[in-house]
């Protein structure tokens, strides 16, 4: 049986990371994006992160350019946006897809883990953002399927995945729920 700690991922330089060096720790997984309407969000991910880290939370960014091509620099073109950008120190990893045939496979079971609730976009931002979703990708996109950029899994301390919050999230609402697991 798969729980996130047998996950690795592939850091920026092509090294491979196990997710096991975070047990113990609450986790905020979110898909990135650096031209992307909610890519302002990396100031809040990085004012999250330097209030809590030392309580023990990590973010694990995972940059992707599967929605609206809005991730399409190098790892290092990224790294250098986000820290030059918005300063941040958070664990940044390889750009990789979500969805899809050639999705990560952490990805793969986050979705098991929590599906796609749904209501999160106003109906008129809904039908664009699913245009520019089907332009880029060949397969169709499946119900639990990362919907956008900036889509977040919360874990808790033991690997479990206690929530998933879209990019259009209420973000007090998710450091309320990252403060109860600390």
């Amino acid at each position: 049986m798969n729980t996130l700690y047998n996950f690795t991922l592939e850091d920026a330089k092509g090294n491979e990371v196990s997710l096991s060096q975070y047990e113990g720790k609450v986790l905020l997984i979110v898909n990135t994006a650096t031209g992307c309407g909610f890519t302002p969000q990396y100031e809040w991910l990085e004012a999250l992160y330097k209030r809590w880290e030392s309580k023990g939370l990590v973010i694990i960014d995972i940059p992707s350019d599967q929605f609206g091509h809005q991730t399409p620099g190098t790892d290092e073109e990224i790294h250098e946006f986000c820290t030059m950008n918005f300063s941040t120190t958070f664990p940044r990893f390889k750009k990789s897809e979500v969805n899809g045939k050639n999705e990560l496979p952490l990805y793969a079971w986050l979705k098991q883990q929590k599906g796609y609730e749904g209501g999160a976009y106003d109906e008129g931002l809904l039908p664009i953002m699913e245009k520019l979703y089907n332009s880029a990708n060949p397969e169709p996109r499946k119900q639990d399927d990362i919907q956008w950029n900036f889509t977040k899994f919360l874990i808790s301390k033991t690997g479990e995945v206690v929530a998933r919050f879209e990019p259009t999230a209420d973000l007090k609402g998710v450091e309320k729920a990252v403060e109860d697991l600390l």
